[in-house]
């Protein structure tokens, strides 16, 4: 029991750092460079984003390792549709997780000039992977506290695996598509709040 809280709160701990730090890259860092002088716009590049990437990327993988920790510990003796909930947030976790690390930090490296590759190019796929990732965290996060303090009774095989199907289809636009109406602020926000209003609906009413 004290083992499973000492991750719990590490989870949490590492989840925080994670999440704020792709809230900033998107909601703070992204719009000032959009504005910012060209001289300062090159320093923050040069010293400031290689801090703030190191945290995000250290964070998710202390997140994801905490988190599939837990999940083998709440999950060895059930099978997916014993806790539903808990795997579509686990789902896209994971998928958030290795957006960051398999194309946002690798295309971020060229972008901040520690590899050589095509600037612009590279800052597109790390852009749409970054918004993908805010887009998941209302899901995620709504699934990780639902699973514990929300009860949904008799969740369908057909509502679960509409989730699921949504999930994937959103991480093949990440990898495949474009940003759409994630561009904006204002747009990757209200697409997340309503991408989770879809996954409580699909897994309490289908």
């Amino acid at each position: 029991m004290i083992l499973e809280f000492i991750f719990r709160f590490a989870h949490v701990l590492f989840g925080i750092v994670w999440i704020g730090m792709l809230y900033y890259f998107n909601f703070v860092q992204t719009e000032y460079f959009k504005e910012a002088e060209a001289d300062a716009k090159a320093d923050a590049v040069k010293k400031l984003a290689p801090r703030a990437l190191w945290w995000f990327r250290w964070g998710a993988m202390f997140t994801f390792l905490t988190g599939l920790t837990l999940l083998h510990q709440v999950g060895a003796s059930t099978n997916i549709l014993g806790m539903p909930v808990i795997w579509v947030g686990a789902l896209a976790g994971t998928l958030m997780f290795l957006n960051v690390w398999l194309i946002i930090w690798p295309n971020q490296q060229i972008v901040i000039g520690l590899k050589e590759g095509e600037g612009p190019v590279a800052a597109a796929k790390a852009g749409l992977a970054s918004r993908t990732n805010t887009l998941l965290s209302g899901p995620m996060l709504f699934a990780m506290l639902g699973s514990k303090h929300l009860y949904i009774a008799d969740v369908s095989a057909v509502g679960f695996y509409a989730c699921i199907a949504l999930i994937l289809a959103l991480e093949a636009n990440a990898l495949f598509g474009k940003t759409g109406p994630m561009t904006s602020v204002k747009g990757v926000i209200h697409c997340s709040l309503a991408l989770t209003a879809v996954i409580w609906a699909l897994l309490a009413f289908v």
